[in-house]
């Protein structure tokens, strides 16, 4: 990425482009959103016509001649401060996150890059607004690191769309939108958060794991910087922890100097991993958001649930701003179970042998957690109605996810 590179470095034109050497010729239209996912970032003819890129294990970077090393005069100048894998792996989210994109921060975690893109934007004194929806680390920091910083942060209902206007301090540097929220599934209008936002002079950061650049174009919808936690869907196969922040040029400066001055980079392998993970990325996607929906409606008509939460059912409150702003869904979702004992809870998810119990998700596995948000949220009040599980549905044949449930309700009902 240009960032990274010496002053005055030329830039060659297939790293410019994002496209391999081979396609580094201006396309006749834009490519599209797969293509772009295998292409950018390849250059095939410095890698001498290998398909993926070198893994640089790298810290110290030797310089030609001493005027050079005085100079600065070279294309990379330390390990943390970027390879030709770090590059590739630059180039290629930022062509699927489109032109409002100015460049990508690569980070050790989900959880690193919601942070750093914060501290990127408040300090002593300054006030942040934070959906209560919101990722649970995510409250953690700002209720921990902020506070002792002297940043305040107001939580507010995710639902409130251009009336967040009213919360609006002097001091208010930023807001931060989840869609939909972690955990309970609400959808936020961002559009109209984001033009109060812009006429308030703050930013907008976005937690936009769920649904990716892939099917929400967050950059595009009025957002600054949108975070996703690449160990999900960008890796897709549990194996890798991954951050990453796309900024548009007027956050990008100072996002950078924050991600450098404190020393924050990514392992070399997970950045091949996540690299990787990204060229299969749509076909995942796509199978994660058809076995997703499947999966959703199977569990919306069976009597032991008193509703799902997934923005892709025409039931779900949060449906037309889900129609309107987005191309697809993830296979993530909550559902709300008919008022029944915790024993008889924990004998549905003892009894399912496909979906395993973990945290995390957007690997090929299906998951499912026991969770309730009542215990954390400030500015709303959760209610559900019922025990509450979210699941992740993985690339498993969904048929045989659904004949996994079924057991798993026999369960339920023996255990009453």
């Amino acid at each position: 990425m240009r960032s990274y590179m010496a002053p005055g470095a030329a830039v060659p034109r297939a790293l410019s482009t994002g496209l391999p050497t081979a396609m580094a010729k201006t396309p006749k239209s834009p490519l599209k959103p797969d293509t772009r996912l295998v292409t950018a970032g390849r250059d095939t003819k410095s890698q001498y016509g290998f398909v993926n890129p070198a893994v640089y294990h790298a810290s110290t970077v030797l310089y030609p001649t001493a005027e050079d090393q005085v100079a600065h005069r070279s294309r990379y100048q330390y390990g943390r401060r970027g390879t030709p894998t770090s590059e590739a792996l630059e180039q290629a989210l930022a062509a699927i996150e489109g032109d409002a994109c100015a460049g990508v921060a690569l980070l050790p975690s989900g959880l690193a890059a919601i942070s750093t893109a914060l501290l990127s934007v408040a300090g002593s004194g300054d006030h942040v607004l934070v959906t209560d929806s919101v990722y649970r680390p995510t409250r953690n920091f700002c209720n921990g690191v902020f506070k002792r910083m002297g940043v305040e942060t107001t939580y507010y209902d995710p639902l409130i769309g251009a009336d967040i206007a009213t919360l609006f301090k002097p001091n208010t540097r930023a807001v931060f939108v989840e869609a939909p929220g972690s955990q309970s599934f609400e959808m936020q209008d961002i559009p109209a958060i984001a033009e109060v936002a812009r006429d308030k002079g703050a930013v907008v950061l976005m937690d936009n794991t769920w649904a990716t650049p892939l099917y929400f174009r967050a950059l595009e919808k009025g957002v600054d910087m949108s975070i996703q936690a690449g160990t999900k869907y960008i890796g897709g196969h549990s194996d890798i922890m991954f951050g990453c922040i796309s900024a548009n040029a007027k956050t990008l400066p100072a996002l950078k100097t924050v991600m450098q001055t404190m020393g924050l980079c990514v392992g070399p392998d997970d950045m091949f991993l996540a690299l990787r993970g990204l060229r299969t990325m749509g076909i995942r996607l796509k199978r994660h958001n058809e076995s997703g929906l499947h999966v959703a409606h199977w569990l919306e008509s069976r009597p032991e649930v008193l509703r799902v939460l997934h923005p892709g059912l025409a039931s779900d409150p949060g449906h037309k701003i889900w129609q309107r702003d987005f191309t697809g869904a993830s296979g993530l979702f909550s559902i709300v179970l008919k008022p029944t004992s915790e024993p008889s809870v924990l004998a549905f998810m003892n009894a399912l042998a496909l979906f395993g119990m973990g945290f995390s998700w957007g690997g090929f596995e299906s998951l499912v957690i026991l969770f309730d948000c009542g215990e954390y949220r400030t500015a709303t009040r959760w209610a559900p109605g019922g025990p509450t599980l979210r699941f992740h549905i993985g690339l498993e044949d969904p048929d045989d996810l659904l004949a996994d449930l079924e057991g798993g309700f026999a369960a339920l009902a023996a255990a009453k």
